[in-house]
């Protein structure tokens, strides 16, 4: 059966829970008002019962016979079977049906679609062009075997993982290591599997291919990550050991004392957990759909109660801290006979041809800036390097240091200062220079979201229990210093590939840590999926990393996570009130059944009462605002 077989036939399974639970309550309310009592020889209630009450009655037999198990639905079939056995056939319809509802919700909450796996596939080009004695041959990524060189033109993925042997290119590998700025490879170099050529042709001899690829490990991290999230057990099902001995132990108890049968009855019926079963799922449900208004995607009743426990934020930066992609942040100019617009301007005539990532915002920037931007006379590529142009007839050159020392221009100590003193700040500092002699630099960073601070401020002061804040990228050190800095983040893990991320995840939760993992990128779908929780930034994120993490935000606005966090912990206690509430509504009903003060039908209406109340409390959830 394939995925979307298998997601139908869930779906029709709960439309059909649905219409099958709604016919019982019409039912009940016909057996209520006894409108066909003189038409049929037996109770209408009895359709409720067997539409109702038979599937838990099967699954609690299957529980305690086929797993050894005791769940909450032993004792509603007890109390089932008892109502039906002194003719109390309302009381027993209507306690299948509160039950029953209560399953339906939970299980809505609970249904999740896993489908990012196959994105990932997707990402693996199909075929690879091999150099041969006999010239250049294409041939599926199936018969690529380790050793084979690959001849990778611009604008190619690259089908393997391998090694440069010839030639010179710069790669856009944020589909492995997340780093939103193109790394520039030259021989010797590695390169991955799914990541782009975007400038030169290059060699490339395989290393490792099939299923030793870095994608198909990523693949392997996610259902491995998936494989080992706990299932939901159901609160009442972990009281189910405790309430059902001593529902039973009462009830005949009440029998022995008072010799009266409908009474040990009442107590079965009012010791039901009908309104516990409803105290979860139901905060659950008001929770996510209050967090569905506010942009924020919540898949399971799971983990909007995981996340109410989260001590832990692991925060990937590309993307999730900062915006993930490139920009110019600063001009300076370093002549007098050049300002900022002259350094911009002549860069961008320079950067005019280029198809680098770095030239092209350079250009994009003197174009936002209304700057004129003429053909230059002549246009050179230096791999890795730069550009050098000739513009009015002066050479122009735009680059790193490489270019300069290629150039033999040199470089005055304090010149050396002012562009060290920018890389610290993880920034890409690009040279401009006018016949051999600097005029400027242009820094080219991934911006850091405006609200970022802010947000983690309130996160760390908002009393959420959140004792951690984590970085986690692919990005050097020096960046990530400097992001972790100004974001208000002490913990820094810098270079990490998705497998490191996965690893710092783990050791996080051996230590008794509940971690949340906030991430965008592909890469970070393993370490969302192995994560306590983990929320993917949907507006620019990858498909795989939203279809792998348990939250999605809608938007790219990092302020939701305070938000989110603080409805989480309202949820909880929400739910905990639910749960004192019914158990209290229980056992006040099982004095008076003891007493004999309410008969079975009297018990059942007080699940009612108790149910209601329950599901007014969790809709209080609904409209709640989170006070930031």
């Amino acid at each position: 059966m394939n995925t979307f077989s298998i997601k139908r036939y869930f779906v029709d399974e709960e439309h059909r829970t649905i219409a099958l639970t709604v016919l019982s309550g019409i039912f009940l309310v016909i057996s209520w008002f006894g409108w066909l009592s003189g038409m049929l020889p037996f109770d209408v209630a009895w359709f409720s019962i067997i539409i109702s009450g038979t599937p838990i009655i099967r699954g609690a037999l299957i529980g305690l016979f086929v797993r050894h198990d005791i769940k909450a639905g032993l004792l509603v079939s007890i109390a089932l079977v008892a109502s039906i056995v002194i003719g109390e056939y309302f009381a027993a319809g209507e306690v299948a049906f509160i039950m029953m509802l209560g399953e339906i919700l939970e299980n809505r909450t609970v249904r999740k679609a896993q489908e990012g796996i196959k994105r990932l596939i997707q990402l693996s080009p199909e075929t690879g062009r091999i150099r041969t004695a006999s010239g250049e041959k294409k041939v599926a990524v199936d018969e690529i075997k380790v050793g084979d060189i690959l001849l990778i033109k611009p604008g190619e993925a690259i089908p393997i993982d391998g090694v440069i042997i010839s030639g010179k290119s710069t790669i856009n590998q944020s589909i492995i290591t997340g780093e939103s700025m193109p790394v520039d490879k030259t021989v010797g170099d590695e390169v991955f599997v799914g990541t782009l050529n975007q400038l030169g042709a290059i060699e490339v001899q395989a290393t490792k291919v099939g299923m030793d690829t870095s994608l198909s490990k990523l693949i392997r991290l996610v259902k491995e990550a998936e494989n080992k999230k706990a299932p939901v057990v159901r609160l009442a099902d972990k009281m189910a050991t405790v309430i059902v001995p001593l529902a039973l132990i009462l009830s005949i108890i009440t029998y022995l004392v008072t010799k009266d049968i409908t009474r040990a009855v009442t107590i079965l019926v009012v010791f039901c957990p009908c309104a516990l079963v409803l105290a979860t799922p139901t905060a659950i449900m008001a929770g996510i759909g209050n967090a569905a208004r506010n942009g924020i995607l919540i898949k399971s009743g799971e983990v909007m109660e995981n996340i109410g426990k989260i001590d832990t934020i692991t925060f990937d930066k590309t993307g999730t801290i900062t915006h993930g992609r490139p920009e110019v942040t600063e001009i300076i100019s370093l002549s007098k006979e050049h300002g900022e617009s002259d350094v911009l301007q002549l860069a961008a005539i320079a950067e005019k041809f280029s198809e680098h990532p770095l030239g092209k915002v350079i250009y994009k920037k003197a174009i936002d800036a209304s700057l004129s931007i003429s053909d230059p006379q002549e246009f050179t590529i230096h791999l890795g390097q730069g550009v050098i142009s000739i513009i009015n007839g002066k050479k122009v050159m735009v680059g790193n240091l490489k270019l300069l020392k290629e150039n033999n221009i040199e470089i005055t100590n304090e010149y050396m200062e002012k562009i060290s003193y920018h890389e610290r700040q993880g920034k890409t500092v690009m040279i401009v220079t006018i016949e051999n002699t600097i005029i400027g630099l242009i820094n080219v960073a991934d911006r850091m979201k405006d609200n970022v601070k802010e947000s983690i401020s309130n996160i760390k002061n908002l009393g959420l229990g959140i004792k951690h804040i984590l970085l986690l990228t692919g990005d050097n050190k020096n960046t990530a210093s400097w992001v972790a800095g100004h974001a208000g983040i002490n913990e820094i893990y810098a270079e990490q590939l998705p497998e490191d991320k996965v690893a710092v995840v783990e050791s996080q939760i051996r230590a008794g840590k509940r971690v949340c993992m906030i991430g965008d990128g592909i890469n970070d779908a393993p370490a969302l999926a192995r994560a306590d929780v983990g929320i993917a930034m949907g507006a620019l994120g990858a498909d795989v990393a939203v279809e792998t993490a348990d939250i999605a935000l809608m938007s790219d606005d990092i302020s939701k996570i305070p938000e989110l966090f603080v409805l989480a912990r309202k949820v909880l206690r929400t739910v905990k009130f639910n749960i004192a509430l019914s158990m209290a509504i229980n056992f006040g009903a099982i004095l008076l059944a003891a007493l004999g003060m309410i008969d079975p039908i009297i018990g059942a209406l007080i699940h009612n009462l108790g149910s209601i109340l329950v599901v007014m409390s969790s809709a209080t959830l609904i409209k709640y605002k989170a006070i930031i």
